[in-house]
């Protein structure tokens, strides 16, 4: 496979990243990482920047323009999304959803009255969407989600509980996985809902996480109503729809992740060759040299795996299971990337912001305990090798295999 871009794609990078400098926040360094963001200024500077985006002809590149889009091509999309990345991925973190699954998954599930309500002011930063799939006893085993939605008349009745759903404090709306039929076989039994995050009977309650942030919370939903026409798909189809948001997910978000790795990657060297260890720079010792370079060489793996992906969905195909190999991928380099750079800092690795002698405003203690849910959300990686076993390489099922153990 060629993954190169062509000479004419290669001057809309150039042109992109020219227009991204001169509009992202004053005094923004991409060569820093902003983990430390209140998370009210961080809302209003994405919503900011995605208005920019859409005013300038950068949103949504490969939508129809009916829908708010720009009607040009995929590949123009994620060189738009790479380039975002690789100098402000912190600054899309409350669209990840919105973008990597809400706008994909309207696009190609949503009926036309959903796709002209919601994509438009989804490209143009005025809605944030989350992602209402996992529960305290459905996390990455979705097919046992027991939120309840009962019709009734026009609208359901939705009655459950949501948990690790980032970003829900400050999304407008959500993609929402509940259980229509008792008596149906657990995967026809669901059906995906558009909720509006304000409606009557919804609770959100951060989780204060490990790193001190609260990004993820639990979402609890009290005889919510919602109108059966934010019900997407036919009743019963909800799994359908919700293995459409997660590859989709994971095809785009590979090649993206990557570039935020590189990014990452870069400001680690920096912080290597600047911070003395035992008398001497950091990147001088041949041990942290080699976890630097193995750190590049991972990152770029994921890159060409992402775009693997993305030449699939090119050609006119549709992602399939071997998303479960990026998501093992970006998740397991990052706990290794914390874990490296935690090394090399030895005893400043204990120093997070506001310590007069931390290293780099404490990104790194940062990035080792944020890798800690890394290898949990959005399916665990023993979940990812069991699919790529089974889906990918044809193995024996895991039942089989214990059986015959």
């Amino acid at each position: 496979m060629d993954f190169r871009f062509t000479p004419e794609q290669e001057d809309f990078r150039r042109e992109f990243t020219a227009w991204l400098a001169r509009n992202l926040p004053d005094g923004w360094d991409a060569g820093r990482y902003y983990f430390h963001l209140p998370p009210e200024e961080l809302n209003s500077l994405h919503r900011d920047l995605q208005k920019r985006l859409q005013a300038a002809g950068y949103a949504g590149m490969h939508y129809p323009k009916e829908y708010g889009g720009q009607g040009r091509n995929l590949a123009e999309e994620i060189i738009v999304l790479e380039t975002l990345a690789a100098n402000c991925l912190e600054l899309r973190l409350p669209g990840l959803i919105s973008f990597g699954m809400a706008g994909p998954t309207l696009l190609f599930c949503g009926s036309e009255e959903q796709k002209r309500d919601f994509l438009p002011r989804l490209l143009d930063g005025t809605h944030v969407w989350c992602q209402g799939f996992s529960e305290p006893n459905a996390g990455s085993d979705v097919v046992n989600v027991s939120t309840r939605a009962v019709k009734e008349g026009d609208h359901y009745l939705i009655n459950g509980q949501k948990t690790w759903t980032s970003y829900a404090h400050m999304a407008d709306y959500c993609l929402l996985l509940a259980r229509t039929d008792l008596r149906a076989a657990k995967h026809k039994g669901l059906s995906y809902f558009l909720l509006d995050m304000k409606t009557p009977g919804v609770e959100v309650r951060p989780i204060r996480q490990i790193t001190g942030g609260a990004d993820f919370n639990e979402v609890f939903l009290q005889d919510v109503k919602v109108p059966e026409r934010l019900r997407v798909e036919p009743e019963g189809q909800g799994w359908r729809v919700a293995l459409t948001t997660l590859m989709f997910e994971r095809a785009v978000g590979d090649a993206i992740l990557a570039q935020e790795f590189l990014r990452l990657n870069r400001v680690m060297i920096e912080m290597a060759r600047t911070t003395r260890r035992s008398g001497r720079p950091i990147i001088e010792d041949p041990v942290f040299r080699q976890d630097l370079a193995r750190l590049h060489v991972e990152a770029l793996v994921l890159k060409y795996h992402g775009y693997r992906g993305l030449s699939q969905l090119l050609s006119g195909g549709v992602p399939g299971p071997e998303g479960s190999i990026g998501k093992l991928l970006w998740s397991e380099h990052q706990v290794r990337a914390g874990e490296a750079a935690m090394r090399m800092l030895g005893q400043y690795g204990q120093l997070l912001d506001g310590s007069p002698w931390t290293v780099q405003s404490g990104t790194w203690p940062f990035v080792f305990l944020l890798a800690k849910g890394s290898v949990i959300a959005g399916g665990t990686s023993e979940i990812q090798r069991n699919i790529i076993a089974e889906r990918v390489l044809g193995l024996p099922k895991e039942s089989v295999r214990s059986a015959r153990q």
